[in-house]
């Protein structure tokens, strides 16, 4: 079956790429293994330099890697340039700091030596999302790599081009061939590639029921895996405020990466009732003055969906909401006739039962949800299957503090938008997923934790 590079601004095919074969599968399989019995035992000095060409490659082609993913998943070109400069970050904090995270610890023993070492697993599979479609996969390559793995990439159906280009940077930085391979196949062949012998672990950012099945059958071959799946964050907002600055906030939080089409947006607005009236009027104000249109226009704020099915998704979520009595304060329909657009949408009255107090949309929808006193608004946060995310706003930072382990998350940011850091462990709790990325945690997620005793 072709894989199409799909522009959601134009709906018009870019490119086409043929799946590989079952024998090429293999030959990359082959290949990644042969690969991992000579890069396991190169120094963390030699991996290191590759890795810091990598980054000066990503920083050379910043605008190339920003126009891609924005011709292929629609994200404003305005603000691509961040995501791949941050891509390049994480290279050079893995380069500087991978030997000292993985140095030998050294362990208390009167009878004679022992320690800790952190050997290399092997192939590591990494299944990535269209939206971040470099950050996500650098996010796992990175320390994955620099730990001594190699890597294999099954990208998102609609973002081949970038998924291509990605297997591209680690050439052009010199990593030696087999190290990083991208593998152009169906979502359902990916099970026979986590089955393989040589495949040692796998990781996944994406739904929960993608991530579902690839738990269940890594869980039979006994073999590690990670998974990072979805969000419906709460945004807390307490009575003590700047509301109009919060509310800025607040938008930047829901909208991030294009149409809100990120893990980490904020998805539920949890408010105190004292300043709800208020505070959604702020929202509608300022929400109502952002540019939807191409994403090639540095002008706009907000893009297309990145495929028409998460447009209708969104567009059934808001309806249903809304037949189950939420009220559309603002916008609440499609943009246009070409492309999938949809407008941001602020809904009041949100209770529990509607698809935007329940799921995770995936989409600029902005669900109003009204507290009374500390104990209702925890209940409201945690009230979700996910857990990945929170933030919380007030001018009264201990109250905030207070609450942070009373909050059912992996991330707790009081007066921030949550994000990632590539010093910091991100990863989340109940159906968010499992295992951790980034930091000193993430490296050490793919890892052989060996310990080395002698007399």
């Amino acid at each position: 079956m072709a894989i199409q590079s799909k522009n959601p601004t134009t709906e018009k095919v870019e490119k086409v790429f043929e799946e590989f074969s079952e024998s090429e599968v293999d030959m990359k399989i082959a290949k990644a293994h042969k690969a991992f019995q000579s890069w396991k035992n190169t120094t963390f000095k030699e991996r290191g330099i590759l890795m810091l060409k990598l980054g000066k490659y990503l920083h050379e082609h910043t605008k190339e890697f920003s126009l891609l993913q924005t011709l292929e998943m629609g994200k404003n070109i305005s603000s691509g340039p961040a995501g791949i400069e941050k891509c390049a970050l994480l290279c050079e904090y893995y380069a500087n700091n991978a030997e000292k995270i993985l140095a030998p610890e050294i362990l208390s023993n009167s009878k004679g030596e022992q320690y800790i070492k952190f050997d290399p697993l092997g192939i590591i599979l990494a299944v990535m999302p269209w939206n971040f479609p470099f950050w996500q996969v650098y996010r796992f390559a990175i320390p994955a790599l620099m730990a001594g793995n190699v890597g294999l990439l099954k990208h998102a159906s609609n973002v081949p081009q970038c998924a291509e280009i990605i297997e591209k940077s680690f050439r052009e930085a010199g990593f030696p061939e087999g190290i990083f391979q991208n593998l152009f196949l169906s979502s359902a062949r990916v099970e026979n590639v986590i089955r393989d012998p040589r495949v040692m672990a796998v990781t996944l950012t994406g739904s929960e029921k993608a991530g579902a099945d690839v738990a269940r059958i890594a869980g039979e071959e006994i073999k590690k895996s990670v998974l990072e799946l979805g969000g419906s964050d709460p945004f807390i907002v307490f009575p003590d405020v700047n509301i109009k600055e919060v509310a800025s906030h607040a938008i930047n939080a829901r909208l991030q990466n294009n149409a809100g089409q990120s893990c980490i947006s904020a998805k539920r607005f949890i408010v105190h009732k004292s300043i709800a009236t208020e505070f959604t009027k702020e929202l509608v104000s300022q929400i109502s003055k952002l540019i939807v249109g191409d994403p090639l226009n540095e002008k706009t704020n907000v893009g297309p969906l990145a495929t028409e099915q998460i447009m209708l998704d969104v567009e059934k979520q808001v309806q249903k909401s809304v037949s189950l009595g939420a009220k559309i304060e603002y916008g609440g329909k499609r943009v246009g006739d070409i492309g999938y657009f949809y407008m941001p949408t602020v809904l009041s009255n949100v209770k529990k039962g509607m698809p935007a107090y329940d799921e995770e949309v995936c989409g600029p929808v902005m669900p109003i949800i009204l507290f009374e006193n500390k104990e209702e608004m925890l209940q409201i946060a945690n009230d979700t299957p996910y857990g990945l995310g929170a933030s919380m706003w007030t001018k009264d930072t201990k109250k905030a503090k207070s609450l942070v382990s009373k909050i059912d998350a992996g991330n707790v940011f009081i007066n921030r938008i949550v994000k990632s850091d590539p010093i910091a462990p991100f990863g989340g709790i109940k159906k968010s997923g499992f295992g951790r990325e980034l930091g000193t945690y993430g490296i050490k997620e793919f890892v052989n934790i060996k310990n080395v005793s002698i007399d």
